[in-house]
């Protein structure tokens, strides 16, 4: 895959970045480098490879959830909370539908 100065000018449209000729130019070749080494690094056999999110083994620390009920550290104000919501939902605040 290549990009030309057209495509370049498109995606710095999108982006909402003012080029101007001569900077279109200069960011030809290195987003064509740029997409070489990508497609190089899909040519990587990695079948053997599991999947993982860090290079070190973690475990993520847990800890029990507790509410705490003790009104000096913060539990315990459900309904207090929940009284100045303006839609209340059992026990939640109620919130409008935005997804179609």
């Amino acid at each position: 895959m290549s990009v030309d100065k057209a495509t370049v000018a498109k995606i710095a449209s999108l982006a909402r970045i003012a080029m101007d000729d001569a900077a279109l130019e200069r960011m030809v070749p290195e987003l064509n480098g740029i997409l070489a080494w990508v497609e190089q690094l899909g040519e990587v056999d990695c079948s053997g490879v599991e999947p993982m999110t860090a290079v070190i083994p973690n475990e993520l620390r847990l800890r029990d959830d507790v509410v705490d009920a003790d009104p000096l550290t913060g539990g315990g104000k459900r309904d207090a909370v929940l009284a100045n919501a303006p839609a209340a939902e059992h026990g939640f605040f109620g919130v409008p539908k935005v997804i179609e």
